[in-house]
């Protein structure tokens, strides 16, 4: 279970507060523990909280997924680079032009960029693709979990020039548009305030050399296409969806590296349906079991089960087996399994059977 705290406490907020209500106590929340200001040694980890919060919040999309699912659904969905670049509109709504520094200081980012949670956030530099990789389970995988083990693409340094790029015995030469940084920064004043735009340098293609002889081999870009094995595990509980694996995609030596998405589909069981955490199974018996009452075995995802039916079972009786059903995903316990009674009417019936049962129902008759 995510040892987070909820993002309507950490601001202290309902959760029915509106945009301006979230702002309005984030500017206040931010202003307090800015470590600029604020010298406690918690300070810069409740910023990184109240931001973290407010990023998720103050995003419409991003607020209705956290309010449905809680922090499962957002660290789901969204990479940290998500949660914050996606919301940098709303920061700048209140710290103004200042975003980028603001952030750049805390985090120990630089060159347009910040670090948050680990996670580097290079504005401006180049990030790899996200990959994708579809996976079916089987309802036995999603209450034991599993272990996959996939090939993913991969770009090896190249084996001609050693991942320079350059033809061996040749050198290459420092970008004179970027002055080798491989950024380049244009300002935009409006007002009282200047814009800063970082881009990556289309001259090096951010890479702040310019190579004079390209290798034959790789044609200059130092890399050549190989594979790599990676392995994860999928936890017990999952449902159907999308799962990010964070910095698994793409590979960029020079800049960030994209995400792996991997999208579970859990197929049809032959036996049990299932409802989140509940399973549920249809188990016939003739009409005689349900009057008299009969002890019968029934499949759980874990082998057989025996189980009492009642005398005097009506159709559609409904057994539960506690914590015979899957995991909750991201939280600890197990859902139900159930059982429903589907009593079978025969059709047909030899004269025998028919004088039992029309005795039977005389019987029954006089009795009421």
């Amino acid at each position: 279970m995510s040892t987070k705290r909820d993002y309507y406490e950490v601001l202290g907020i309902p959760k029915n507060a509106s945009q301006d209500e979230i702002k309005s106590q984030y500017r206040k929340l931010a202003l307090k523990f800015h470590p600029d200001r604020n010298k406690s040694p918690d300070a810069a980890e409740h910023f990184k909280e109240v931001s973290e919060a407010y990023a998720v919040l103050s995003d419409t999309e991003k607020r209705k997924t956290y309010d449905k699912y809680g922090h499962a659904g957002v660290d789901g969905k969204y990479s940290t680079e998500d949660i914050f670049q996606g919301s940098r509109v709303n920061f700048e709504d209140i710290f103004g032009s200042g975003f980028e520094s603001i952030f750049a200081n805390l985090f120990g980012g630089g060159g347009g960029g910040f670090r948050f949670g680990g996670f580097d956030f290079g504005f401006g530099r180049e990030r790899g693709a996200d990959l994708v990789y579809d996976t079916e389970l089987t309802l036995e995988d999603v209450l034991r979990g599993k272990q996959e083990e996939i090939e993913l693409p991969s770009e090896n340094p190249c084996g001609e020039c050693k991942g320079t790029g350059a033809t061996p015995g040749t050198s290459m030469r420092t970008c004179s548009v970027c002055n080798g940084h491989g950024q380049v920064r244009t300002s935009r004043s409006s007002g009282f305030s200047t814009f800063v735009t970082v881009q990556p340098c289309n001259t090096c293609k951010g890479q702040g050399k310019i190579i004079e002889r390209p290798c034959s081999k790789c044609k200059g870009s130092g890399k050549q296409k190989g594979t790599r094995r990676f392995s994860f595990e999928i936890p017990p509980g999952i449902e159907n969806g999308e799962y990010r694996i964070k910095g698994e995609g793409e590979q960029m030596s020079n800049g960030i590296s994209g995400d792996l998405i991997v999208r579970i589909k859990v197929k049809p069981h032959n036996k049990f349906k299932r409802d989140g955490s509940d399973i549920f199974y249809d188990e016939e018996i003739s009409m005689i079991d349900a009057t008299l009452g009969k002890k019968i075995t029934v499949p759980t995802l874990e082998g057989a089960e025996k189980i009492d039916v009642e005398a005097g079972s009506q159709p559609n009786t409904i057994i539960k087996l506690k914590g015979k059903g899957l995991p909750h995903q991201g939280s600890r316990g197990r859902g139900d399994q159930y059982v429903r009674l589907v009593v079978k009417i025969p059709k047909k019936l030899d004269k025998h059977q028919h004088k039992v049962l029309e005795e039977l129902r005389d019987s029954l008759n006089q009795e009421e």
